[in-house]
């Protein structure tokens, strides 16, 4: 299976990483970012915005820095854990027989960040919200390019994630890193140059390649990088990015 796409705009945002020169530095010699990240958000009404943690507060942020005035993009987000700090909060609160908040509740399902977005904007085109392990960034870019065979001009592809938090940090099986960036991604033009992804079963216990980030954050690496041709397993599939022209 092969998709094509060619990355319109993009955005991105981790603890000591802002701007487009700081990241494409970090591509060349990355580094797994550690911390809190908190942005500014301005954009969002506040009423939503002191809704939304960190986590949720970084992937808005890309959200708007990358689709500007495009309204009613298609939008996919992509999150392995999501908001995993809500629910460890709800389960604490369980285990101390405390009646739950609703409002954490609605904040802490997979596409609550996605519709705080879509709520905030007016937003009335197709929203996603998937999760598919350590390869949900990948599995983003799927969903977007069915949606480009579909008609859409563009997608806006957001992937976003943070370490998981308390006793369940030791179930990890990738590094942790606070992080979100966002994608507006098209079709390319006969020419044009563009990335390609395609993915294969992957040889059991051989990984294509491995590195000291989390898989959407390599994701996001390789993009930003000039690296021709970058690998990597996850769920079984082999996951095989390539540059174009």
């Amino acid at each position: 299976m092969s998709l094509e796409f060619v990355i319109r705009h993009w955005a991105a945002c981790a603890p000591g990483l802002l701007g487009d020169v700081q990241w494409r530095a970090w591509a060349a010699q990355p580094w797994l970012p550690a911390g809190e990240c908190r942005p500014g958000l301005s954009e969002m009404p506040a009423l939503l915005r002191r809704r939304l943690d960190p986590l949720g507060r970084m992937a808005a942020q890309v959200a708007y820095w990358c689709q500007q005035e495009h309204a009613d993009l298609p939008m996919v987000f992509a999150s392995r854990y999501g908001d995993a700090a809500r629910s460890v909060e709800m389960l604490a609160e369980l285990a101390r027989e405390q009646a739950l908040s609703p409002t954490v509740f609605g904040l802490s399902v997979h596409n609550a960040i996605a519709a705080m977005v879509s709520i905030a904007r007016g937003e009335r085109g197709n929203v996603l919200a998937v999760a598919a392990g350590a390869a949900s960034a990948a599995a983003a870019l799927v969903e977007a390019g069915a949606l480009l065979a579909d008609g859409a001009p563009e997608v806006l592809v957001v992937c976003y994630d943070a370490p998981l938090p308390g006793a369940y940090a030791e179930f990890a099986d990738e590094p942790g890193s606070p992080y979100a960036w966002a994608w507006r991604v098209a079709r390319p033009a006969l020419g044009e140059p563009h990335l390609s992804l395609d993915w294969d079963a992957a040889e059991p216990g051989e990984p294509c390649a491995s590195a000291p980030l989390p898989f959407g954050l390599d994701v996001l690496r390789f993009a930003l990088s000039m690296q021709p041709v970058w690998s990597r397993s996850a769920r079984g599939q082999c996951w095989t990015w390539r540059r174009h022209g």
